[in-house]
């Protein structure tokens, strides 16, 4: 067993962009890197095996709030954890269930001791503190954990951004204490990454990254945005952190976002993504391909036999024509949400890949700024 390992392999001189190797006890990770969400232990509407087959995908998320919830710790644990449970024999990261804690807003009261929230289920009443969902990310299993934050709502203002990062901050120590007193469950290793909030301010976001560097965890993330503040501002803040975090760590920016949103990032130095975008856009009609934007329920598309993007090597995506997707969206057949997630995941994965190979040859920052209008193109 051995502790996540981050080795840098190219760098990009147009631009910040990085390309490394992420080393866990379930595997390598090549970064960048997108992470398909699975909320409960499930990628939404996508199997385990075309995850593997069809999307490429290296690493998945699983969610703690909501696998608490259910199917609980206890059936967990005696599954030897969620890769025992969901089969999954990649690495998983488990976020800690912050977010989705602070987004029920009306249930929920934050103390100092942590947070009490009522569950979206059957509404009976639990308290997340810092130490306990250190406890019950061990027991899911998660190759990497995330520290409990509070994440603050877009367009908070000064005063409430930092009290919200300096809790943060205090509650990452308790979280690191009892990360340290406890010992990885199931035969290998699990990692402790940190996360930087501060709202959109540039004075709180480098304390925030100060604060967290000197943790000296094998990984560190960058929290709060993408919750509603205007897209250059994500993107400024963004790029300050990368600044401000260490060159030779892992950088994960959570929950972003678009293609173009993620190649921007990665021009700034981040190296791992999440985001539900590609699932739950693709179960709204709303595909993502290599020449731009679809909304596969337009009347164009009844017609047009071709595959549903033919510059994509993914097997789903070229043996399925947009008129015949269109048909299953139209007729609310569970298929068609099948393949626009498989679809739109792939071409993730592939875009993370293609950013790499750029970074690798160090053409990153023109290939980037050409990618961008292509994809942001409504078809």
């Amino acid at each position: 067993m051995a502790s996540l390992a981050f080795e840098l392999q190219y760098s990009d001189t147009g631009s910040k962009a990085r390309a490394g190797k992420i080393t866990t006890d379930h595997g390598e990770i090549l970064t960048p890197i997108f992470m398909p969400v699975g909320t409960a232990g499930t990628v939404k509407a996508v199997s385990q095996q075309q995850l593997v087959n069809d999307v490429k995908a290296q690493i998945i998320l699983g969610n703690t709030y909501h696998l608490y919830l259910r199917p609980g710790l206890e059936v967990l644990e005696a599954a030897g954890g969620l890769h025992g449970f969901n089969g999954w024999n990649k690495p998983i990261l488990t976020d800690s269930g912050g977010y989705q804690v602070f987004s029920l807003a009306g249930t929920r009261k934050i103390k100092e001791e942590g947070v009490t929230f009522a569950s979206h289920i059957d509404g009976s009443k639990h308290l997340f503190s810092p130490e306990y969902v250190m406890d019950i990310q061990r027991i899911i299993g998660g190759d990497i954990m995330m520290a409990f934050d509070e994440c603050p709502p877009g367009g908070s203002d000064y005063t409430y951004a930092r009290t919200s990062m300096e809790l943060t901050h205090r509650w990452l120590d308790r979280c690191v204490d009892r990360f340290g007193s406890t010992p990885d469950k199931y035969g290998y290793t699990q990692n402790l990454f940190p996360i930087v909030q501060g709202g959109t301010f540039k004075d709180l976001r480098k304390q925030s990254c100060e604060y967290i560097s000197s943790k000296n965890a094998t990984g560190n993330a960058i929290g709060g945005l993408s919750v509603g503040e205007p897209e250059p501002v994500m993107y400024e803040i963004c790029d300050w952190c990368c600044d401000h975090l260490p060159a030779d760590r892992p950088r994960y920016l959570m929950g972003v976002g678009t293609p173009w949103n993620i190649l921007e990032c990665i021009g700034m130095g981040i190296d791992m993504f999440d985001c539900v975008m590609p699932t739950r856009n693709g179960r709204n009609a709303m595909l993502f391909t290599t020449e731009g934007v679809i909304n596969i329920d337009n009347k164009k598309w009844e017609k047009d036999f071709s595959p549903i993007d033919a510059g994509l090597s993914c097997e789903v995506s070229q043996f399925y024509s947009k008129s015949y997707l269109r048909h299953l969206m139209k007729s609310k057949e569970l298929l068609g949400m099948t393949i626009a997630s498989i679809h739109n995941l792939a071409f993730y994965l592939w875009l993370a890949g293609e950013a790499r190979e750029k970074i690798r040859k160090n053409e990153f920052a023109s290939w980037k700024t050409e990618m961008c209008e292509r994809l942001k193109t409504r078809l």
